[in-house]
């Protein structure tokens, strides 16, 4: 078996908040391939996204939030502290992940002083662990920093080293995060990716997905006997 090659830790140490929403419910304006159930991809697409930040990023400072019991597993099986999400929509999950994040835990590896805060959401089944590496250094250079989506109108990253982050998230959140945020639009298409429609899922197969979609996806389409 190839090892898993090892992946250069950022600069700055950060700790992470990544919320999944319930699979049930999530992906709703995503219609699946013939043959893919929504619920299974969509958990697919967070594993994937999952398995690429806790390799980036040293165990214990990926904080995951969530009521889905099959993404809590997962996360809890790759080191990540997992919270409950106590309801109220994305903005409330994410601020719950950050109390957790902002409180002391897991190995301290990278960095000096205090880490940086950031969250990052968990529909990026191209991301590969170098993305995200190379994003929060440059994030670490300002003191808030967003990363748009690829349509350029949501939120893939959201980033402090100064002072407490304030979840906009939504429609429309890169705008209102860039009010107190530098905002970088990186040279990074596998991070800015996000997937919620057909049509991004198609960017994103084009992209190169990770290995939990590409099965998710492959399941739908056996192949044929000869």
């Amino acid at each position: 078996m190839t090892p898993t090659p090892r992946v250069p830790r950022p600069a700055t140490r950060w700790r992470l908040v990544v919320p999944l929403q319930r699979a049930e419910r999530a992906k709703t304006r995503l219609v699946a391939p013939e043959g893919v159930g929504r619920v299974a991809l969509a958990r697919a697409i967070a594993a994937d996204t999952l398995e690429s930040v806790c390799r980036a990023l040293p165990q214990g400072d990926v904080v995951v939030v969530t009521s889905d019991e099959a993404g809590a597993a997962r996360a809890a099986a790759l080191g990540a502290r997992v919270v409950d999400d106590p309801g109220g929509g994305l903005n409330a999950a994410i601020r719950a992940g950050l109390q957790v994040a902002a409180t002391p835990g897991g190995e301290a590896v990278g960095g000096t002083g205090p880490p940086g805060l950031a969250v990052l959401l968990g529909d990026l089944p191209c991301l590969q662990p170098a993305d995200l590496v190379a994003a929060l250094d440059v994030c670490a250079r300002h003191p808030r920093a967003v990363v748009p989506d690829a349509d350029g109108s949501g939120t893939v990253l959201l980033t402090s080293v100064d002072a407490d982050l304030v979840p906009r998230f939504g429609a429309g959140s890169a705008a209102r995060h860039a009010r107190t945020a530098a905002r970088l639009a990186l040279d990074l298409p596998r991070l800015r990716r996000d997937v919620d429609t057909t049509a991004d899922l198609g960017d994103a197969i084009r992209l190169g997905l990770g290995p939990r979609t590409s099965a998710a996806l492959a399941a739908g389409h056996p192949p044929t006997s000869a």
